[in-house]
């Protein structure tokens, strides 16, 4: 198999997706990790959008996260997809329902205000419920089988566990199926091993930086879990 390289931010839900999908289907890859900040100029260059995840392989660069998952579905051992073309484009459409929530929950970090933060909030409820309608006995999204829907939502989740210790927003009161699916997927070690030991605390540094709602709330809150108090 071709040596792989990924390259990496290490806050990046779609970074995480790829890394998820590659330890699951035993590929092995190497990671470089970029300032998105500062982006060098060999960056650049391989990344025409200027994002991350790019996959580095022998020949050429692959950008874009739903691409890099497909690619890996080609040349992989142990296919994520199911084998079926109906089953195969439900679930690529729910890929895509995964990346509008992960916009939501860009736009739920950054609101400037109580009333943004709300809006926000109540569209990322509204797009979680609408995943509970459609989640089955689990205990993945597909029943047993983990899938690359299971790759894309691990990282979707991670962002709750960080939003847990600020406040209780709510956000899966009553969904007994996504909390159950979020708990399985939190175990699971290819979801554990994509971001590094310091990923809460790297996130949580992030969100004072945005100096948005968030941050406010972040002001004099410390969790029971050992992280450093931030003041915005």
């Amino acid at each position: 198999m071709e040596a792989l390289t990924l390259i990496s931010h290490p806050l990046c839900p779609y970074v995480q997706r790829a890394a998820i999908a590659m330890m699951e289907k035993s590929m092995g890859f190497d990671h470089r990790i970029v300032d998105l900040a500062n982006k060098p100029d060999w960056f650049r260059a391989v990344s025409p959008l200027g994002k991350t995840p790019v996959l580095l392989t022998q020949e050429t660069a692959i950008f874009e996260s739903a691409v890099i998952l497909e690619y890996l579905e080609d040349i992989g051992p142990h296919p994520l997809h199911p084998p079926n073309p109906l089953q195969r484009a439900e679930h690529r459409a729910w890929i895509e329902f995964g990346s509008a929530v992960l916009n939501d929950i860009a736009g739920l970090y950054s609101a400037e205000n109580a009333n943004g933060f709300e809006i926000k909030r109540m569209a990322l409820m509204a797009k979680f419920a609408r995943i509970e309608a459609r989640l089955e006995t689990g205990p993945f999204f597909a029943g047993k089988r983990f899938s690359v829907v299971d790759a894309v939502y691990g990282p979707i989740f991670r962002y709750f566990d960080v939003f847990d210790g600020i406040a209780d927003f709510g956000m899966f009161d009553g969904l007994k199926k996504c909390l159950a699916w979020r708990n399985i997927l939190a175990a699971r070690n290819s979801v554990k091993s994509a971001v590094g030991a310091d990923y809460s605390d790297l996130l949580r540094q992030f969100l004072v930086r945005r100096k948005s709602h968030i941050s406010s709330l972040m002001q004099v809150e410390k969790t029971s879990r050992g992280f450093p108090v931030f003041k915005a």
